[in-house]
């Protein structure tokens, strides 16, 4: 298999992204490749829960009234059913707070306001600070690839994943990175203090990675796995990459 790019042999990288073409079609901000993760069935995490006040049952998706148009062409009638479900304040868009509402992870737990911030504003594509349905749908699709990557990790079917897991996880998506990095990982992602990901802490983990890894490779222009930051470049990395 090829390295990524294109000097040594897969796995003996400086440094792991995914070689070119091995995910083809792999959207950026860190997604799997759908061709790869098949997404579970619905109704076991990130599945939007019960309307306010009412408790969150993963995989419900209850609705106070019927839309009041239906869905454009071309858009899946149930990601229609979604947005009209997570939009309560039927503005035509949807914020990190009636995001954060309607997502939940498999232990009920509504999903952080770090990750639905951090999501909304990679799909919010007119930086209104909100999103669209058309915005929604690439950021439900995105979501759904991110659940199947993270049941297949999770092995022991515990709804959240440990670092020995996050470890095979990283290295399954071509990053050469070690154990103790993982376990590093999920001692800063774990919002809990259980030393586990949830759904959505694990997305967060992954699309810093990613991130980080898009900028050191930009600067490793002679692929030696080694760069020189001044004092001002590591403190924009820092904040750039700031949830």
């Amino acid at each position: 298999m090829a390295h990524p790019y294109g000097q040594q042999p897969y796995g003996q990288a400086p440094y792991g992204a995914p070689p070119q073409g091995q995910y083809p079609g792999q959207p950026g901000y860190g997604a799997p490749p759908p061709a790869q993760y098949v997404p579970p069935p619905a109704g076991q995490y990130g599945a939007p829960g019960g309307m306010p006040g009412q408790p969150g049952m993963p995989g419900q998706m209850p609705y106070g009234g019927a839309p009041i148009a239906g869905p454009p062409p071309g858009m899946d009638p149930q990601v229609y059913l979604w947005f009209q479900s997570v939009d309560t304040d039927r503005s035509g868009q949807i914020t990190a707070i009636e995001l954060q509402q309607a997502l939940v992870n498999a232990n009920w737990s509504h999903f952080n306001a770090e990750t639905t911030r951090l999501m909304i504003g990679m799909f919010d594509r007119d930086f209104s600070g909100t999103i669209n349905l058309q915005e929604f749908a690439a950021l439900w699709n995105y979501i759904q690839q991110w659940k199947g990557v993270f049941e297949q990790t999770d092995q022991n079917r515990t709804g959240s994943i440990e670092a020995h897991e996050l470890t095979g996880a990283f290295q399954r998506m071509g990053y050469n990175v070690s154990p103790q990095f993982a376990n590093m990982v999920v001692c800063k992602f774990d919002t809990l203090g259980r030393r586990q990901l949830t759904l959505d802490n694990f997305i967060q983990a992954c699309v810093m990675l990613k991130t980080l890894t898009d900028n050191f490779v930009s600067r490793d222009a002679q692929r030696q796995g080694n760069i020189r930051l001044s004092y001002e470049e590591f403190m924009c990395l820092a904040v750039a990459n700031k949830p």
